[in-house]
């Protein structure tokens, strides 16, 4: 990877396997094509009822689609004989016409159905929802877990398993009684089998340590706020695991207006069992209790409801979701991949090598994933091989339960005759064309001057476009789908007026350009072919190309730009404008600009009174 990708670069056993999971589903994300469809929604009343939302699910037979039913590679239905595709205009006619047609309810639907809590936390999954409900990255989820581990709150941490000791289920048991009374605890003792691919369990679950438990409002003053959250995370999910079964019943109702059918579901809870204590991905079960429940008013078959309103609704269909840290650390774990104790540290490992950056709490791809992916795929099929991956698990399984050798793996799997690293990198090191894994073609315009095809290229010193002898950076926070053949044609010719300056400074005569680089726009004044170094300058935060002027250029250039000298410290105070901001320093003191001011024209008091004040974090 060194000598035909970028330097600095590596591959692993997980990380390159995580890497691929993350660059295939932003590969179906680029080949993704969205479709439009409209259906209607309609708000129905029973006589003396309260008004419930339906939808329209079919009309003259012919069912409506949903997102589903279309190909997400050609944004077509699958079945377009099976469905009655309505257009934004067809939509709003169709609802003109149904407005005085009367709405009949033609069936009612009730089935009951239970709930079972989840099983206790593994290491896994309870980084799965820390990440979910506490908004912790998996780092995080695992710091706080070892602090309270080590202070004797929970048991070890880093476990495949989800069974409990005979103690904790008595304890979880007593509890139950306790605190929520009989009615709500299982007539049995709960047990829970793992079904993780590879599992060890070689410690129990993540529960309270001890027996009986303690009781997190009892800890509140004993524990910071990060570990009174996930204590009780963690206490909630194993009193539940304990509990009894959530009954519910859904409801389905049908209502006919003469051709249309409409749809209306909901759900009532009618024992709350395990969910008086937990529910899955929220902070407070008895805030989201009311959100497990979707309630209809009361009807009978052959009821007339009034409509008191019926819209149409547009929709677009969406391309899969990103990782996250949660989704994608259970895809590791469901395909067998890497250990509890190295889920963590592989996603820090693919953030620090520039393979993925974060979006919200999207993991997305660099372009630099995308070559090395392309390179290993291609030469070294097996090492990014999601079941050799998780073969090779096994087998280091049976390795640390002496079951093999070790030595005879590693021969093997180092000098295998035919798939050997060693043999393999021999093979394939000078078939491999750099330029081949760093090139990913856009398409060829169809209109406009310039007719070569568009590629993107991977560069030493970030990603670029490139059009016959054009180019154009990319900035490297732009996530990949957002590259396609129509605003790398953008970004070209932006690229091309930046050949042109905006003007020239008064003081030195020199042209000044607003250029694109990989951390987006910024100013330059000079050529990089003067002997002197062009002086460059970034934008500030919120700023647009177009609204930058030779005037506002220049006086971005001028910063760092010195405010007067500090009564106190005796050192100059400077406002600039950083990789995390603007800012003002004085000596080693730095300060935060807040929003509302500008290095341009923060006064000297202004920055007097920043500095006066202590540092709340980060900068300043």
């Amino acid at each position: 990877l060194w000598k035909k990708v970028r330097p600095k670069l590596s591959a692993g056993r997980v990380q390159s396997v995580a890497v691929r999971l993350i660059v295939s589903r932003e590969r179906e994300r680029m080949a993704f094509h969205s479709a439009t469809y409209s259906d209607l929604l309609a708000t129905l009343a029973p006589a003396g009822g309260n008004p419930f939302n339906a939808a329209m699910v079919s009309y003259q037979g012919k069912r409506i689609p949903s997102g589903k039913d279309f190909d997400s590679t050609n944004g077509r239905l699958k079945d377009p004989a099976a469905f009655l595709l309505l257009d934004e205009t067809s939509a709003k006619e169709l609802a003109e016409k149904l407005k005085s047609v009367p709405f009949r309810v033609s069936s009612i639907d009730k089935k009951p159905f239970k709930e079972r809590p989840k099983p206790p936390f593994t290491t896994s999954t309870l980084q799965q929802e820390a990440n979910r409900k506490l908004g912790y990255t998996a780092r995080k989820t695992m710091q706080v877990a070892q602090s309270l581990y080590e202070n004797g709150y929970i048991t070890y941490m880093r476990t495949d398993s989800t069974s409990l000791a005979k103690e904790a289920v008595q304890a979880a048991r007593d509890l139950v009684r306790q605190e929520y009374g009989n009615e709500f605890l299982h007539p049995e003792e709960r047990t829970y089998s793992t079904k993780v691919k590879n599992a060890q369990e070689a410690h129990e679950a993540i529960r309270p340590a001890g027996h009986p438990f303690q009781l997190p409002q009892n800890l509140r003053s004993q524990l910071n706020s990060e570990q009174f959250k996930l204590f009780d995370m963690i206490w909630k999910r194993t009193i539940a695991c304990q509990m009894a079964d959530a009954s519910k019943e859904r409801t389905t109702v049908t209502a006919n207006a003469e051709e249309a059918v409409f749809q209306a579901s909901g759900t009532t809870i009618t024992f709350e069992g395990f969910l008086r204590a937990y529910v899955e991905g929220s902070d407070s079960p008895s805030d989201e209790l009311a959100q497990q429940e979707v309630l209809l008013p009361a009807m009978s078959e052959q009821q007339t409801l009034d409509c008191r309103a019926l819209e149409p609704k547009s929709h677009t269909t969406q391309p899969p979701a990103r990782f996250t840290e949660a989704s994608l650390t259970r895809t590791l774990e469901e395909r067998g991949i890497g250990r509890p104790s190295t889920y963590a540290s592989i996603i820090d490992t693919i953030q620090q090598r520039d393979y993925v950056f974060k979006k919200g709490q999207a993991l997305v791809p660099s372009w630099i994933a995308f070559s090395v992916i392309r390179l290993l795929e291609e030469h070294f099929g097996p090492l990014v091989d999601y079941d050799f991956t998780a073969q090779m698990e096994d087998y280091l399984d049976e390795i640390s339960r002496n079951e093999k050798g070790f030595l005879e793996y590693l021969k093997q799997f180092y000098l295998g005759a035919d798939t050997g690293l060693k043999p393999l990198l021999k093979s394939k090191i000078e078939e491999i064309d750099p330029r081949a894994s760093s090139r990913f073609s856009l398409g060829v315009p169809e209109q406009g001057e310039f007719k070569e095809e568009v590629f993107v290229r991977v560069g030493r010193y970030g990603p670029f476009i490139e059009q016959g002898e054009r180019k154009a950076s990319i900035q490297e926070d732009i996530p990949p789908d957002e590259i396609n053949l129509e605003n790398a044609l953008q970004l070209l010719e932006e690229a091309a007026k930046g050949d042109e300056p905006l003007g020239y400074c008064p003081t030195t005569g020199k042209p000044v350009y607003i250029k694109s680089g990989r951390f987006g726009p910024y100013i330059q004044l000079g050529h990089p072919e003067d002997e002197e170094k062009p002086k460059n300058a970034g934008l500030l935060k919120g700023m647009s190309v177009e609204e930058v002027t030779l005037e506002l250029a220049l006086q971005l250039l001028s910063l760092p730009r010195e405010l007067g000298e500090h009564p106190e410290l005796k050192e100059p105070i400077v406002a600039a404008n950083g990789p995390y901001g603007p800012y003002v320093k004085c000596g080693k003191e730095t300060r935060s600009l807040t929003a509302e001011m500008s290095p341009l024209n923060v006064t000297f008091d202004q920055a007097i009174e920043l500095l006066s004040k202590p540092k709340t974090g980060g900068r300043g």
